[in-house]
């Protein structure tokens, strides 16, 4: 009986994707973003954010909710209602502290939030918390996919 082996788990670099209209407050999150290992990409909208994500699942969402075009609101709505995008991590980063905006964001799916202006430190370790725990579900995921081989391989060779 053959058995299929995990693949070797490569550590690579967690990738951020970072959404945000205004340009300055683009450049500052990823310049904070520079203190930790790992790659950010830009997106300027919302629109923008879904074509990249189509393109490539990030492993972090940082999204920007008062934006033209689409808010990050329905951004985030989108990215949670499709089961290729629906376990990627995403941090609303917001101006907006209103109880009502806070429930938008949950109902839309949002994983966490940060309020604007952004302290550095409070990002940096939301972001590190984050890209744990999507490593520790992928590798949760990986290695039940690979017990589950196993098993099917097991009941064949039963039925043999």
């Amino acid at each position: 009986m053959s058995q299929t082996k995990p693949e070797k788990e490569q550590e690579k670099t967690p990738t951020v994707l970072v959404v945000d209209d205004n340009q300055q407050n683009l450049e500052l999150l990823q310049a904070y973003l520079e203190d930790i290992d790992c790659r950010t990409i830009p997106a300027h909208d919302g629109t923008e954010a879904l074509e990249i994500i189509g393109r490539g699942a990030p492993d972090l969402i940082l999204l920007d909710v008062m934006m033209p075009k689409m808010s990050g609101f329905e951004v985030c709505k989108k990215i949670k209602n499709n089961p290729q995008t629906c376990d990627i991590p995403v941090i609303m980063v917001t101006a907006l502290n209103e109880f009502g905006d806070i429930e938008r964001g949950l109902d839309s799916g949002t994983d966490d939030f940060l309020s604007k202006p952004v302290n550095k430190l409070e990002l940096l370790t939301r972001v590190k918390t984050m890209l744990k725990l999507k490593h520790l579900t992928d590798k949760l995921e990986r290695t039940l996919a690979y017990l589950s081989e196993i098993e099917k391989q097991a009941q064949m060779a039963k039925s043999d």
